[in-house]
């Protein structure tokens, strides 16, 4: 038999914990039923990777498929996670481990940025002028991460029609909301929406929206408006099908998921074998 055990990162709120679980069990009715199926956490919530493989084998399970629900790679997707796994494959020497990448940088994540904006009033493609956007990621103490955000943000920014997109940082690291906003101002910005490269809630998320008021608060005259999470959006479900089918497909995938020229080639492909 085979598993697939989903890891949340885990937070201090446990309504962050109960929404990964929720996802999942979203993404059950997509999935084959002869798939045993859980759901663990690095930190702050129940099972343990550990404890979520120990299930997958109790269950009976020969094959475990390990799909982090992580946005981007980082010490847990680069350490924690494999040395779990290094741990199962000892005390499990039948069972074999399969391991997928967090979700990065996938071309759907933009679609999802771009609909969060839209449910605020907001058009990406045509802005009011002086709208400058923040793209808040979670922040780390891995460079490759928070460059991924840097990344991320210019990549939106050349899909949209903002003169301004900021990538800044909850915390760890900088630039952070506060420099993002002040910067933000210092250029001219009228309206300052925040845009949050999260999963799901937690206690980073409440605690923005207390900041998004205390903003509003201090200028009066500049509209501050906070976008959602991604949340339950269904192409999330959509990447992490794709993170999912490269593990059981064994495909390894290409390192440029959102490379236009190969989206492109695919689209033309797409097309061109229609017409046969």
């Amino acid at each position: 038999m085979r598993a697939i055990l989903f890891v949340g990162h885990g937070s201090r709120d446990p309504e962050g914990n109960e929404q990964v679980r929720q996802f999942v069990d979203r993404l059950r009715p997509r999935l084959r039923d002869s798939f045993h199926i859980e759901t663990s956490f690095l930190e702050f919530g129940r099972p343990s990777i550990g404890e979520g493989i120990e299930r997958c084998a109790e269950a009976g399970a020969m094959e475990v498929a390990v799909i982090p629900l992580i946005l981007l790679p980082a010490g847990h997707s680069k350490l924690h996670i494999p040395a779990e796994i290094d741990e199962a494959k000892a005390r499990y020497p039948h069972m074999v481990f399969r391991y997928g990448r967090p979700i990065g940088v996938h071309e759907q994540t933009f679609a999802i940025l771009r609909e969060r904006l839209q449910e605020i009033g907001e058009r990406p493609e045509q802005p009011d002028d002086g709208t400058a956007v923040i793209l808040l990621g979670r922040g780390g103490s891995d460079p490759d991460a928070n460059s991924d955000l840097y990344k991320i943000a210019r990549l939106f920014w050349e899909q949209t029609g903002y003169a301004l997109i900021e990538p800044a940082f909850m915390g760890v690291t900088t630039p952070s909301l506060d420099d993002a906003v002040r910067r933000c101002l210092m250029l001219g910005a009228r309206r300052i929406v925040v845009l949050p490269y999260f999963l799901f809630t937690g206690i980073l998320i409440k605690r923005l929206e207390q900041q998004m008021a205390q903003y509003q608060a201090e200028h009066s005259h500049i509209s501050f408006a906070l976008a959602g999470y991604f949340g339950f959006h269904p192409k999330l479900e959509e990447i992490v099908l794709d993170r999912l089918n490269e593990v059981l497909g064994q495909t390894v995938a290409m390192n440029c998921d959102i490379c236009q020229y190969r989206l492109h080639a695919a689209h033309h492909h797409h097309h061109h074998h229609h017409h046969h």
